[in-house]
Order: C-alpha cells, then sequence, then structure tokens
C-alpha cells in the first residue's frame, strides 16, 4: 500500500524529529530522509511530498493526516492525497482567532430578530469543521438544532434577541432595518468584546457601507470600530458561520414558543402562507395582536388587514 501527499511546512521538522531514530543511512535521490517503521516506510521528499509505502501505511499516514487537520485545518483525501473542498469559498480568515457576528429573523414577517456574536479561535476551529459549521442559511433546521447545543456549549458567545413589540415600537423611517440591525450588531459585539478575548479581527457581513455602517451606530455610548466588513462572511470566517448558526438555532426555539402559545405553526418568511397565517391569527384574537408576534412594517400587514373587512 502506498499513500503520497503533500506535508505543509510545519509539519516537517515534527516529522524529522519524530522520525530521528528510525532514519536510514541512505535515502533516495531528491529526499530529505527516509525512515523504516516496522511495517512502514517513510520518505519526505524535498518537493514537500512524503511517501508511506508498506502494509502500515495507512496507520502511519493517519497520524500526520491528524497533525494536518489540527494544526492547518486540512482536510486531505488518503486515496488521492489532494485536499479536500472546504465548504467555505475563501479562508481568509482561517488562521486568525476572530469575533464574528450574525443575525436571524429580518426578512421573516413573525418572529424576532436575533443577532449573536462569537468568539473563534484557531484551537476551535477543527471542531467547528467537524461539526459541519458553515452558514446557517445552507444548514438545514434539523441539523442546525443538532449542533447548535455543542457550539453553545464550547465557543464563547453573547446574543441579543429583539422581540417583535419593542421592533414595532422603535420602526420607523429614521430607524430603518438596516440601522436597526447595524445597532444589534454593535451591542452584542460590545459585550464580547469587553471579555478581552485574544482575538486578531473583528468580521461582519457587510449589509451596508463601512461609513453608513458607523454613522448608524454614532449615538451609541459604546462602539466597536475596528470591524472588517466583507461580502459573504459567512463562508470565509467561522465565527461568523458560528455566530449564523447560534442565531437561527435561538430563532428557531422562539418561533416554537409563538407557535404553542397561539396554537398554530408560524411559518418562516413573509410569502403568501404567511399572509393566511397572520389573517387566521389576526381573526382568532384580533388584528393587534399582531404586534406582539410580526414585524408590522412588512407589507403583509396590509394584507391580513384588507382580508378581515
Amino acid at each position: 500500500m502506498t499513500i503520497v501527499f503533500k506535508v505543509s511546512d510545519n509539519i516537517k521538522p515534527l516529522m524529522l524529529d519524530f522520525y530521528q531514530d528510525k532514519m536510514t543511512l541512505k535515502k533516495p535521490p531528491y529526499s530529505v530522509f527516509q525512515a523504516k517503521e516496522y511495517d512502514c516506510v517513510i520518505t519526505l521528499y524535498e518537493s514537500g511530498k512524503v511517501m508511506f509505502q508498506g502494509l502500515g501505511a495507512d496507520i502511519e499516514a493517519s497520524y500526520w493526516l491528524e497533525e494536518e487537520r489540527i494544526k492547518n485545518n486540512r482536510q486531505i483525501d488518503i486515496k488521492t492525497g489532494q485536499d479536500k473542498k472546504s465548504s467555505f469559498e475563501k479562508k481568509e480568515f482561517f488562521n486568525e482567532d476572530t469575533i464574528g457576528s450574525d443575525e436571524v429573523g429580518t426578512g421573516d414577517f413573525f418572529g424576532p430578530i436575533v443577532v449573536s456574536a462569537t468568539y473563534v479561535s484557531k484551537q476551535d476551529i477543527a471542531f467547528l469543521l467537524d461539526l459541519g459549521v458553515r452558514d446557517s442559511k445552507k444548514i438545514t433546521d434539523e441539523k442546525i438544532k443538532k449542533i447548535a447545543p455543542a457550539i453553545i456549549k464550547k465557543i464563547p458567545y453573547t446574543t441579543y434577541i429583539l422581540d417583535n413589540t419593542t421592533y414595532n415600537k422603535n420602526w420607523s423611517k429614521n430607524l430603518n432595518m438596516n440601522k436597526i440591525k447595524a445597532i444589534l450588531h454593535n451591542k452584542v459585539l460590545v459585550s464580547l468584546k469587553s471579555k478581552n478575548y485574544p482575538y486578531q479581527k473583528i468580521v461582519v457581513d457587510q449589509f451596508v457601507y463601512p461609513q453608513k455602517y458607523y454613522e448608524h451606530i454614532k449615538d451609541a455610548k459604546e462602539k466597536v470600530l475596528d470591524i472588517t466588513f466583507t461580502t459573504k462572511a459567512e463562508d470565509k470566517c467561522l465565527s461568523v458561520a458560528a455566530a449564523s448558526i447560534i442565531s437561527r438555532y435561538i430563532f428557531l426555539k422562539e418561533m416554537a414558543k409563538l407557535s404553542q402559545e397561539l396554537g398554530v405553526d408560524l411559518p418562516k418568511g413573509a410569502g403568501p402562507t404567511v399572509d393566511q397565517v397572520g389573517l387566521d391569527i389576526a381573526q382568532k384574537y384580533g388584528f393587534n395582536k399582531l404586534y406582539e408576534i410580526a414585524k408590522m412594517n412588512f407589507k403583509n400587514k396590509d394584507k391580513i388587514k384588507s382580508g378581515l373587512k
């Protein structure tokens, strides 16, 4: 059996030290060393490729594949020796300790807005990748319910839930959705940053231009200003992805709670099904009940109101 893959630079000295006492006196051309274990021959070449040959090749190689996964977040296919494609489009922040925030519920008529921020150190990256963490919009609700508790237990986070009553009281032309999002992101970022985790970057998905974001939060008593804004942040930064999953998980729990109280399964989104369920609720509990469970600046409100006539 033969297994070959390219080893990372920081793993090479570890291999040299590990096989120091088992190196052969003669080594193949263009190789750094050759070592012999009981049932495996290990050869590291100047090109960076390492070759495991023999009956124990898979066992011997698996140790270094695990080292690559832990230390470099590499997932290497043992059959091809090639790096497996990550679910993340770009690994811009994979070698940094980051704080990231994300929100859920801004496009849903029913339910609150939930914003979370998480701190993900380099040591936690392998754990999150093993769970299959990625943008919550790309994960089923069932999987979110399964993995979110594990994330919450291990990863430092903070969450803020903006209930519908408070949302509707504060909504105005001067307080639009982007301003609300900016204020809430700032709130959770301030909270998490105050815990003094040794972060290198704070990452936020860019939903407005940075200048506008900072304008939205200018009246806040405390502000986080050292933010890296990037589009599709959930696909580039694990702290943002983890925050999106935690926010989604809490949003789902809040929706389940409201559904139980009303005796109806509240749909997500803002489509025709939402209008019909909203009409049923208004007919049963009165139109004003919607102010407690829905975002009344959405067009769904007018459709439901017209349906009552």
